[in-house]
């Protein structure tokens, strides 16, 4: 039952940890291209290698999808700097949570990944957001992956 040193459900699991996960979507600004994306997840992984940061980003159409995990405060700090970058706008979070658990992304600094499920992430945060102004950003990136190569993504 209860004893005095520990609280049931809060075991220590070999491997987990307290990590901060944050989940966004953006466009990019005009003159962001592919060559852009790769300095960017260059410079990505030499900084978040020091900073016990790891994650995965998806590019295409114009439009940015990443999963970052890593220390509370370390995360804190790159959502600022995420969030001041002029390289995209219509910064829409989709998740920032706290939990303790092994990381998914363990050994990825940062990973540009594809991007097969992103349409229906993005439809399912459209569906439960309550905030006007997130609906709307959630629509206009919605509204930019359908116009380019991601189109067919959704159709099958």
């Amino acid at each position: 039952m209860y004893d005095e040193f520990r609280i049931p459900g809060t075991e220590f699991v070999e491997g987990e940890m307290l990590l901060a996960t944050f989940v966004y979507c953006s466009r990019a600004a005009d003159g962001v291209d592919d060559p852009e994306v790769a300095r960017i997840v260059e410079f990505a992984q030499s900084h978040n290698r020091a900073r016990g940061i790891t994650g995965m980003l998806v590019y295409e159409s114009g439009v940015f999808f990443q999963w970052v995990e890593g220390p509370v405060a370390q995360v804190q700090r790159l959502m600022t700097s995420l969030y001041a970058d002029a390289r995209h706008y219509d910064v829409v979070a989709l998740d920032h949570s706290e939990e303790r658990r092994e990381r998914l992304y363990p050994d990825w600094e940062m990973e540009q990944v594809g991007a097969d499920d992103l349409h229906a992430v993005l439809q399912d945060a459209l569906a439960t957001a309550e905030d006007q102004s997130i609906v709307a950003a959630l629509n206009r990136i919605l509204a930019q992956l359908a116009s380019g190569p991601w189109v067919s993504l959704r159709q099958t």
